[in-house]
């Protein structure tokens, strides 16, 4: 029984370590996105916008709930993908593009729709939120193997 216990310690740290590092990952692209691209272009097209793009408390705690969403259904729909189509290069590239269309392209489509951004802004981030999506699917293919040994016990 001990040895069995030692097997799900492990698996539910190593599952663990891999969903803190693509928790990182993901929140680490969507500031370095945000700060050396969207802000400064949305200012700079904007700028007749009394405060657009500010940076204050509020704005941060609001980006704080939009990034732990995102990362939640980026877990679900990934581990779901992984469990219908398995792993792999391809299923990595397939559930990120999916993720990709379903959140950032939606969400770029309405912003610029309602004239709300310059085209130029979601042609910058949109390739780097897909970069984003796969590299953060790929890193999460590493977790669901250990949530299985932790099931199985």
């Amino acid at each position: 029984m001990r040895a069995t216990e030692t097997l799900d310690t492990r698996a539910r740290r190593a599952f663990l370590l891999v969903l803190l590092i693509a928790f990182l990952w993901l929140n680490a692209s969507e500031v370095f996105r945000y700060f050396a691209f969207v802000m400064p272009m949305t200012r700079d097209a904007m700028s007749g916008v009394q405060d657009v793009a500010p940076m204050n408390l509020t704005v941060f705690m609001i980006w704080g709930l939009w990034d732990t969403l995102l990362f939640a259904v980026v877990c679900i729909i990934a581990w779901l993908f992984h469990e219908k189509f398995g792993g792999g290069t391809l299923n990595a590239i397939a559930a990120g593009t999916l993720l990709w269309l379903t959140v950032f392209c939606v969400f770029w489509l309405a912003v610029w729709n309602m004239n709300l951004t310059v085209t130029r802004v979601p042609l910058i981030a949109l390739p780097l939120a897909w970069i984003e999506m796969v590299v953060v699917v790929a890193i999460l293919q590493r977790a669901w193997p250990h949530l299985q040994s932790m099931s199985r016990g």
